[in-house]
């Protein structure tokens, strides 16, 4: 299983349109990856309610996992989109 942790740097964090911009990401990507805040649930991170529901806010780590093959690529991308201020991107 591949793994990345990341930190919001989103001013709202995941909320709003750094979700939706996530969650697009995500579903680009078709794979299954999962995001989760600590030590709490494995959430599904192609779902906007998922991410609503992790409370997410600036400066919170989340990570990122999926047991797809590649999954790498993948997940250092999305890792690098939650490190930007999607609130900022036009």
């Amino acid at each position: 299983m591949s793994e990345r942790h990341a930190t919001v740097a989103s001013a709202s964090g995941l909320h709003a349109r750094p979700a939706k911009l996530f969650v697009q990401a995500v579903q680009e990507k078709a794979i299954p990856i999962t995001i989760a805040v600590g030590d709490g649930p494995q959430l599904n991170a192609a779902s906007i309610l998922s991410l609503m529901g992790l409370a997410a806010s600036k400066g919170t780590v989340v990570t990122l996992r999926s047991d797809a093959p590649d999954a790498d690529a993948a997940l250092d991308d999305l890792a690098a989109l939650l490190e930007t201020d999607l609130d900022a991107v036009d």
